[in-house]
């Protein structure tokens, strides 16, 4: 097992400098450009009770570039366990990973977080007359962009891969398997589809 740094760097060596050349701590043009149409990032915060990677999603550009320093991003309905929340009220600190739909490269934001509930903050996200309950707003500390080997490898965005949904166990089985057999599967899937539209916001 390698447990030292000098370990790790006596196998992997020195980054190249591009790699480290492209982290900048703020977000420039290019970045924000990403940032712009990006209809998918990962939210990975810490916290006393361990780790939480949290996937958002909305129409491109939901995470708002308020300056070069700062974004916001809304917390629309979900599961209500707002695990991530909960950590960034105690460890300010955060990771953005953004995803592009048939692009290759990804975006990283590190930074930290702050929470608000201000009405200018909420009503400037409302969706159809319906307001986020929070705002999480992240101050910016490091931006860079992955190379596009994760997802060349992955081949992600190549429809010939995707995964029949069929294939795998449906939402109603898992919660079935987990809460036994009296849990009514069939009827949680079947009103799945209208529970999900009805609840997007």
């Amino acid at each position: 097992m390698l447990t030292t740094i000098e370990q790790l760097e006596a196998i992997y060596g020195q980054p190249q400098e591009r790699a480290v050349r492209k982290e900048i701590p703020y977000i420039n043009e290019d970045y924000r450009a990403f940032i712009e149409v990006a209809p998918f990032v990962v939210l990975a915060t810490a916290g006393p009770e361990g780790l939480d990677c949290s996937p958002r999603g909305d129409t491109p550009g939901f995470v708002r570039v308020i300056d070069e320093h700062t974004l916001a991003l809304p917390d629309r309905p979900g599961n209500n366990r707002i695990d991530s929340l909960r950590n960034v009220i105690v460890q300010p600190q955060l990771a953005l990973l953004f995803v592009i739909p048939g692009v290759g490269e990804s975006l990283r934001v590190n930074g930290r977080g702050r929470i608000t509930n201000e009405d200018k903050w909420l009503d400037s996200f409302a969706v159809e007359g319906k307001l986020p309950r929070t705002v999480l707003l992240i101050d910016v500390e490091a931006v860079y962009f992955h190379c596009s080997k994760a997802l060349v490898r992955s081949k992600l965005w190549d429809p010939s891969r995707h995964v029949e949904r069929s294939r795998l166990p449906s939402a109603g089985q898992m919660h079935q398997r987990i809460n036994g057999a009296h849990f009514d599967a069939a009827s949680y899937d079947r009103e799945l589809a209208e529970r999900v539209h009805t609840t997007l916001y």
